[in-house]
């Protein structure tokens, strides 16, 4: 070893296998199986290196050989991916309804799923850890994994968890999930690395990992479901503000209702009743509408897709009005953020599809100088368990790629 020099660092071989290491395990991930021909190409590594890359990842569990490039001219080459068994994460996606879990395998192939139904549950101090452990433990044995053998599990969760207090905020609709030592109990009774995150912030993630905000640094997404929420990702990074409260937008004062005063114990404000989904099945009663069974965001995405076909008549103006309602809290937080892109999400907004993104759009370019581009969210199943497991693995995977250790 070179004087003044120690393991680990930057120029060493070590350190510089381990970056092509890394470099090769993410091709593989974005591409599926590859030759050792191709990533030599990828990588600009000598056959013979890429060789000697290839078997140490091999050792290591992280590449397993998976079949040959049969069919095409020339000999066969052996073909290689990512060892999908090397780490699993779990997710989950709270509400007040149900816990929603999740586990992937490495790759990212979700391969476990679990729904715990949760209405009216018993207030005693250990029944949201019990019900946060079943979920878990579900989802791993559907996964076929061990809750023992989870890499990382991250919560999403309407609100947000003070860093300061460790309480959780701005979501008093969902019961259980204010004891002091809740995340105490939670980090005793689940021995892995546990982390927290709103769950529109989890939502924003799947956008930017694998949806309509790829490539973009600085973007706002709207959720309408519960209730609504925002998140905001500025220079490629999610702002959760000093408390964790940032883009909690429900409660932002808006012109076109009363003032909310005490907001937090009435777990509502001026945007959540101007266009959330009490907001809907108001303007359907002054219209005379029909009011759909089931629960309230149920009934407000089903009133919206009726609007959203309607070219005329009550139906058509509940969606104008719906969109105006969104466009007005918009406008401040495009005001203040300028984004270069809106995803709007959420069941209740992806109910309204295109036709209320466009009169939203409408009405946000009269509304405020910035003009960013509006569009729907891609990821549409489950956007926030997603954002947890992508989340999730962004972590393990730098922890379990890692070859320089």
């Amino acid at each position: 070893m070179a004087a003044g020099t120690t393991p680990g660092t930057p120029g060493t071989p070590r350190v510089l296998r381990a970056m092509n290491d890394r470099a090769a395990l993410d091709l593989l991930l974005a591409h599926g199986p590859l030759s050792r021909t191709r990533i030599g190409k990828l990588t600009g590594l000598s056959k013979p290196t890429a060789s000697q890359l290839l078997a140490r990842l091999e050792a290591a569990g992280l590449v397993v050989a998976t079949g040959t490039t049969a069919g095409r001219p020339g000999p066969n080459a052996q073909l290689y991916a990512v060892n999908p068994t090397a780490a699993h994460v779990a997710g989950l996606d709270v509400t007040a309804e149900r816990i929603l879990a999740g586990v992937a395998d490495i790759t990212g192939t979700v391969v476990g799923q679990f729904e715990l139904p949760t209405p009216g549950r018993s207030h005693r101090a250990q029944s949201t850890v019990e019900q946060v452990v079943r979920a878990v433990e579900g989802a791993a044995k559907a996964a076929g994994v061990l809750r023992a053998e989870l890499h990382r599990i991250v919560v999403g969760t309407p609100g947000a968890f003070d860093p300061s207090t460790g309480r959780l905020r701005y979501a008093s609709h969902l019961p259980g999930w204010h004891s002091p030592a809740l995340l105490d109990e939670l980090a005793a009774a689940l021995p892995v690395p546990l982390e927290y995150d709103n769950d529109v912030n989890l939502a924003a993630v799947a956008e930017q990992r694998l949806g309509a905000a790829r490539d973009h640094e600085d973007f706002v997404v709207l959720w309408n479901e519960g209730g609504i929420g925002a998140a905001i990702v500025l220079g490629g990074r999610l702002h959760r503000g000093w408390t964790g409260g940032a883009g909690e937008v429900g409660f932002m004062p808006v012109p076109g209702t009363p003032l909310v005063r005490h907001v937090a114990k009435a777990n509502a404000g001026g945007f959540q009743e101007l266009a959330g989904c009490n907001a809907v099945l108001r303007f359907a009663r002054e219209l005379g509408l029909p009011e759909p069974g089931g629960t309230l965001p149920d009934a407000a995405a089903a009133l919206l897709s009726e609007a959203a076909q309607a070219e005329d008549g009550p139906y058509a103006e509940l969606l104008h009005r719906s969109a105006t309602g969104l466009a007005v809290g918009l406008a401040s937080l495009v005001t203040v953020l300028d984004p270069e892109l809106i995803v709007l999400s959420g069941g209740v907004i992806a109910a309204g599809g295109e036709r209320l993104r466009a009169l939203v759009q409408a009405e946000l370019a009269e509304l405020a100088v910035p003009r960013p581009k509006l569009v729907l969210g891609s990821v549409q199943e489950h956007p926030v368990l997603c954002g947890a497991l992508q989340s999730a693995l962004a972590t393990t995977r730098d922890e379990v790629f890692d070859t320089s250790r």
